[in-house]
């Protein structure tokens, strides 16, 4: 079997980048909800940005927003050829995510548990974990 090419490697994490931004949407619907139901609505996106961004009650879900942002730029990244290595940090640092014996990532781990009861939630970690099921590393 040959190596993937630069352009398959592409291929494959850029498909897997809108199936992961629906995924984060959805844990996010869930944390704002979880807000909303102890401080009252959220009053815009502004405020909502802020609180993702400061409030403890959405830290959990930095994690995934670090893995994404490191993907978005490996994409970005001009002259860098990508290679079978990037499709196995991929997978590794998502398998992180959610190995229960990693302890860095139980905060994460906690807010997905309590999120994965929602519909959208499961529905869109089946489209990424499909995806990854298709990146052969």
């Amino acid at each position: 079997m040959t190596a993937p090419t630069d352009a398959d490697v592409r291929a494959k994490l850029t498909a897997l980048v809108p199936a992961l931004r629906h995924f984060h949407s959805a844990l996010l619907d869930v944390a704002k909800g979880e807000y909303e139901f102890m401080h009252g609505p959220v009053k815009g996106p502004f405020e909502l940005y802020s609180l993702v961004m400061n409030h403890p009650q959405f830290q959990w879900l930095r994690p995934l927003s670090g893995l994404m942002a490191t993907l978005d730029e490996v994409l970005d990244a001009k002259d860098t050829t990508l290679t079978e290595r990037n499709l196995t940090d991929v997978r590794q640092a998502l398998g992180l995510l959610f190995a229960e014996t990693d302890t860095r990532f139980a905060e994460f781990r906690g807010g997905y548990n309590r999120a994965k009861g929602d519909a959208r939630v499961r529905e869109t970690e089946a489209k990424w974990r499909e995806l990854l099921g298709g990146i052969q590393a």
